[in-house]
């Protein structure tokens, strides 16, 4: 069962200094209104077609994103984490929900009513000044992972998705970094291959020292970035 809490947050005297874009510091900071729900892993948080009111964000947890076509097969398109947003699609006036989003683990998120987010976009310009070069940022990443489909092989691209799920590069310099579990069939979907391919590529992966399993989940380590980088 999703738990609801709303909440009206009223807002703050001084407002919070972002170096970066921080997406709990705007949401407390603007005072916004929303809801907070709770979802089980593998739960839906919406299907493809589904009304399209909110902008969402995660607190805590994950979200598979994906899209399925008129024959039945599904894509993934990307792997959210906490502290990114998804769903703006409804701020450009799109009325339903272009994909699926699916927790990968027990997650939380903030859902933003469209009208609740235009309003906090406009009447704080610093703030929609940082959402702004959020959503570039993420539509950059979207185009570099295009090229990416259509120029690199499997193995780069694999080795590509790994650092990117492990949020290599970002906030902490930590030379070694866990992601989540994820099953080779989601990597497959991720990366534009088979599961075989991938397990391969994994195990090659494995035997080299570029990653490693544990209890948590899997070990990335930054010398995999060598494949990505090798010609």
């Amino acid at each position: 069962m999703t738990a609801v809490v709303k909440t009206n947050i009223p807002p703050n005297e001084t407002r919070v200094r972002m170096r970066g874009f921080d997406a709990q510091a705007f949401l407390d900071s603007a005072g916004v209104a929303r809801t907070i729900l709770e979802y089980r892993k593998s739960q839906k948080l919406y299907s493809q077609g589904d009304p399209a009111p909110t902008v969402l964000y995660i607190q805590k947890g994950g979200v598979k994103i994906s899209v399925v076509n008129e024959l039945g097969r599904e894509a993934v398109v990307a792997l959210l984490a906490a502290g990114d947003f998804f769903g703006e699609g409804c701020l450009t006036g799109a009325p339903v929900r272009m994909g699926i989003a699916t927790a990968i683990a027990p997650t939380t998120v903030l859902a933003i009513e469209k009208k609740e987010m235009m309003r906090v976009l406009h009447e704080e310009h610093n703030i929609s000044d940082r959402f702004i070069a959020y959503l570039l940022t993420r539509n950059t990443r979207v185009e570099a992972d295009l090229v990416d489909q259509l120029f690199n092989s499997i193995e780069k691209r694999l080795a590509r998705t790994l650092l990117l799920l492990a949020r290599y590069g970002k906030q902490d310099q930590k030379q070694n970094k866990v992601l989540p579990r994820v099953s080779q069939e989601t990597l497959a979907e991720m990366v534009g291959t088979t599961r075989p391919r991938i397990n391969m590529f994994m195990n090659k992966f494995r035997k080299l020292g570029f990653i490693h399993y544990n209890k948590s989940g899997i070990q990335v380590h930054n010398s995999l970035l060598g494949v990505v980088l090798h010609e």
